[in-house]
């Protein structure tokens, strides 16, 4: 299947660059383009793609608010509801945002000056609806949560859905560890972690793997130097 891109900046040169690059892929289409976050609402609404590379910093709405928006009221591919992935695009330091854009359901992040190769794989992860959160985001992001200081979440009712094993694996996730990592870690197959992973997920109304995160530390299952 092919899947449809939508790219979103407020540079027209990354817009071109970006669009040659990722039409040159023999599975990915730019099926639109926004200059920002306004206008990325209406291109998403009627392109409905599977991925949105959203820049973070624009004029009239930002990355952050229009992610909050396109992730809040849907309008993904497959069917009325189902919101598009979205790929935060940035070409500095993301400590102000990762937490933000995270909260906000972005799947991930990317800088601009990344090859082709690396965003026609990076499209190709977060349309599989893995997340594509390196180490050092998850350590900014580990960071951030020791700066507002414990649980913004009192309430960890959802938490008792889940078997002890889940419980684990979800803090395991928390900590960073990839599921190669967490299947080592546990001494099971990584297929195991997936599987356990995607009940979690299910069990919590989760969407990916940097929301399960977000999740876990505001519920306070995990906390910053655990």
């Amino acid at each position: 299947m092919t899947i449809r891109v939508v790219i979103v900046d407020d540079q027209g040169m990354v817009r071109t660059g970006f669009g040659v690059l990722l039409n040159a892929q023999p599975d990915i289409e730019v099926v639109g383009e926004a200059a920002d976050g306004a206008q990325a609402l209406s291109v998403v609404a009627e392109q409905r793609p599977d991925v949105v590379l959203m820049d973070v910093r624009m004029p009239v709405m930002d990355g952050l608010e229009a992610t909050r928006r396109l992730l809040k009221d849907g309008g993904g591919p497959a069917e009325p509801g189902t919101a598009p992935k979205v790929l935060m695009l940035t070409t500095f330091d993301l400590d102000d945002y990762v937490y933000e854009a995270l909260r906000a359901g972005a799947s991930g992040f990317l800088l601009k000056d990344a090859s082709a190769d690396e965003l026609a794989e990076a499209v190709r992860i977060i349309a599989a609806g893995d997340a594509l959160l390196s180490p050092s985001v998850t350590r900014r992001l580990i960071a951030e949560f020791a700066r507002l200081g414990g649980p913004r979440a009192p309430s960890r009712e959802r938490l008792g859905a889940l078997t002890e094993r889940e419980t684990e694996v979800l803090a395991l996730v928390a900590r960073g560890l990839s599921n190669a990592e967490i299947a080592a870690e546990l001494v099971v197959a990584e297929q195991t972690v997936k599987t356990h992973f995607g009940r979690i997920l299910t069990k919590l109304g989760l969407r990916d793997r940097p929301q399960a995160i977000v999740y876990a530390y505001e519920v306070g299952l995990v906390r910053p130097g655990d």
